[in-house]
């Protein structure tokens, strides 16, 4: 004790005491909890949270300064099921606060809630000397019926304990750093909305509806207007080329400013798309105000990016560029470090930019989640895509989503830039001819194996291959001649994978797509006669089918709905099309819209957070790291990871030197001898030491594998 108080942390010769440090995470906790109406839960689980710390085995080991270890976490969650009723919540949080939210359990298990309710510990009734147990309002959240109540009431318990979490961490980072925090929350969304709309200001003159900046004035004009009205669920639905970056943007700071609400966050599968729509925020809004998390963004090491470190913890920037993974995973997870962001999702408008990419094996508990933020956490959501898929039924209210993009139909027909034509099964032989006699072509095959085979027989002046078996350094290369051939109208014919359909920008003349889901042949069609600079009809889009293919059991449905929809629709670009595609996958994948039963996990207040944090991974892949290193830059950094160890800067830069390959393929590798670990001490981490088998052509070859070899 301090002066007749009880300490809470120690920093030199500086106290905080329990008090001091209860009452002020109480009242962020609160602050935090009040953006979704519930000011007195965040606050009472604020101040109850370390009560633990009152036992005098605990203040023992701050004044002695001992390494002992004492649980001062059971104490206010034992304290919380003994007040019972609403409270009993409140023990998940508390228990959690350091370990992460336990799942309930039983009492044999030790970390269980049941376990930790059991469990004895010391004396902490002191802490009645100094706190006093503050009331909790009634039900927490709107209750429907039809509904999984119980999912409801688990989100609401993870929103608090992320205001818990967050405000323990801010007031303890505040006394440890005597209030030198470095924080940087940035400007407000009017302050922001001002500067869209100078940057926008010439734009907006344009009302040509013939010219494509005039139709892209148009619907930002509509996303505009729009961002009056109430919140709720939105659809953006714009096609390929008609500006839904800008326009998107445009609809979020308007409908974040006439609602009072935080912040923008944008949820982007790839990030690719993510590198380039951060910039082009940050070159409207200002670099201090558009914050990107994901795993390519490294902020430490240099004081510059402190702020934004310290934001990337708790998303506490106006702007947020996020990927699918980042923000489902954090929303799902039990965790403290990734949900301390979570109560910042609370009144933000969400985009969900290429929408279609929503995980399709964890739909059913991403949309409700979705639809949580929407009823119960302030929030707006948009869903942004040109190949909008079939969610309506997914949501409750689903006659109240709005469309922003005005003349849908009419859009669609202006934007319009290819034909398609499907060429049907064909053989290797008969496809290299048909690409021999292009003089600009994209052709895009569904493994990597096939690209090289089919590169293979190709080969030779302007023709080019791209996949993951080419570490990103390797691949930004061969993108960079291939631009600049397409720009001079040289001859170039590219064989792809996937990873060119979204966030690459180029421009061929015609477009070859072994035939996949809806969404990625409509993608691929996005690279042919961008510009729009040729006629519909002389700019081709060719789906075909490789002759004695096998399938890969992730792709199947999506191809077998795509081969029905081919031959119910003569454009599979049109908007019944799509619909009726992602209608049908929705319909024949059932129960596996949901294939870990994430919502089984929520049920008669037997709630499972750990076991859900551990189960719910968007990618799950059965692969390895290698890295290749053939360029003097990456023998400078694979030397420094020999020497210095891992560490997230390094791996950040060995990342782009790296490939991932399936492990068959890497058995196969090993067996060889052609890869080795790094050292001995990092066993997931390989190197390919013989160099013969990686090639400036098409990187690894995989002609040593008999496996499907897909891209991911």
């Amino acid at each position: 004790m301090i002066d007749g108080g009880y300490i809470a942390h120690k920093e030199g010769e500086r106290e905080q005491t329990l008090k001091q440090h209860l009452e002020e995470t109480a009242r962020l906790a609160g602050q935090f909890a009040a953006r979704f109406g519930k000011e007195d839960w965040g606050y009472c689980c604020g101040l109850l949270h370390d009560i633990g710390k009152y036992s005098d085995d605990f203040q023992n080991k701050i004044i002695e300064n001992n390494n002992n270890m004492v649980d001062h976490s059971t104490a206010g969650a034992q304290l919380c099921m003994k007040l019972g009723g609403y409270y009993s919540f409140l023990s998940y949080c508390i228990a959690g606060h350091h370990a992460g939210i336990p799942d309930y359990g039983n009492s044999a298990i030790a970390t269980s809630l049941c376990g930790r309710r059991e469990k004895k510990i010391a004396d902490y009734e002191a802490y009645k000397k100094e706190i006093c147990i503050p009331p909790i309002s009634t039900l927490p959240m709107k209750i429907a019926k039809g509904r999984n109540n119980d999912f409801s009431l688990s989100v609401f318990i993870r929103m608090i304990y992320s205001c818990l979490v967050d405000a323990d961490f801010l007031d303890t980072e505040a006394f440890m750093k005597n209030g030198q925090t470095e924080r940087a929350p940035g400007q407000s969304m009017d302050v922001l909305l001002d500067k869209l709309e100078k940057y926008i200001s010439t734009w907006l003159l344009n009302d040509d509806l013939n010219s494509v900046d005039g139709r892209r004035t148009e619907i930002l004009k509509h996303c505009l207007d729009e961002g009056k009205k109430p919140k709720g669920v939105f659809r953006l639905t714009v096609p390929t080329g008609g500006g839904k970056t800008v326009a998107s943007l445009a609809f979020a700071l308007k409908h974040a400013v006439e609602h009072n609400m935080d912040r923008v966050i944008y949820v982007i599968p790839y990030t690719s798309i993510i590198e380039q729509n951060a910039h082009i925020f940050r070159e409207i809004l200002g670099d201090d105000n558009v914050l990107e998390n994901h795993c390519n963004v490294d902020y430490e090491g240099t004081e510059e990016f402190r702020p934004m470190q310290l934001a990337s913890e708790n998303w506490d920037k106006p702007v947020v560029v996020t990927t699918n993974v980042q923000f489902f995973e954090s929303l799902f997870s039990n965790k403290s470090s990734k949900c301390r962001k979570l109560h910042n999702i609370a009144n933000s408008v969400i985009i969900f930019d290429e929408a279609q990419m929503l995980p399709i094996d964890y739909l059913t508990p991403c949309l409700s989640m979705i639809q949580e933020l929407v009823e119960n956490y302030g929030t707006s959501v948009v869903l942004c895509t040109a190949t909008q898929p079939a969610l309506d039924d997914f949501f409750v209210s689903k006659e109240q989503i709005v469309e922003l993009c005005p003349r849908l139909g009419e859009q669609f027909r202006f934007f319009e830039r290819v034909t398609y034509q499907n060429i049907g099964s064909i053989s290797q032989e008969g496809i290299t001819e048909l690409l021999a006699k292009e003089q600009s072509v994209l052709c895009i095959v569904n493994t990597r194996k096939d690209a090289q085979e089919l590169y293979h027989s190709l080969q030779g002046g302007g023709v080019y291959h791209l996949s993951t078996s080419m570490y990103p350094k390797h691949r930004k290369r061969v993108l960079k001649c291939v631009k600049e051939r397409l720009s001079t109208k040289k001859k170039c014919i590219l064989i792809s994978t996937s990873l060119v359909e979204a966030g690459v920008d180029l421009d061929f003349s015609c477009v070859y797509r072994e035939i996949a889901g809806i969404d990625s042949m409509i993608q691929a069609a996005g690279r042919c006669n961008r510009e729009g600079k040729r006629t519909v009809e002389e700019s081709k889009v060719y789906i075909f089918e490789l002759e004695g293919q096998k399938v890969a059991p992730s792709q199947k449905q999506q191809i077998d709905v795509a081969k029905a929809a081919l031959c119910d629709y003569p454009n599979i670009a049109d908007m019944e099309s799509i619909t009726a595609y992602f209608a049908r996958l929705y319909k024949f994948r059932g129960e596996n819209l949901d294939k870990k039963h994430i919502m089984d996990e929520f049920r008669n207040k037997d709630y499972n957070f750990a076991k859900v944090g551990k189960e719910f991974k968007l990618i799950e892949q059965d692969t390895k790291t290698v890295f290749i290193g053939i360029e003097p830059e990456s023998h400078e950094i694979l030397q420094e990871i020999k020497i210095k160890g891992i560490s997230k800067d390094r791996v950040r830069k060995a990342g782009q030197f790296c490939i991932q390959v399936n492990s068959n393929f890497f058995e196969k590798l090993y067996g060889a001898g052609m890869i080795q670990p790094v050292s001995e001490d990092m066993q997931d981490f390989y190197q390919l030491v013989s160099l013969e088998q990686y090639s400036e052509d098409c990187g690894i070859d995989f002609s040593i594998d008999d496996g499907m070899a897909l891209y991911m």
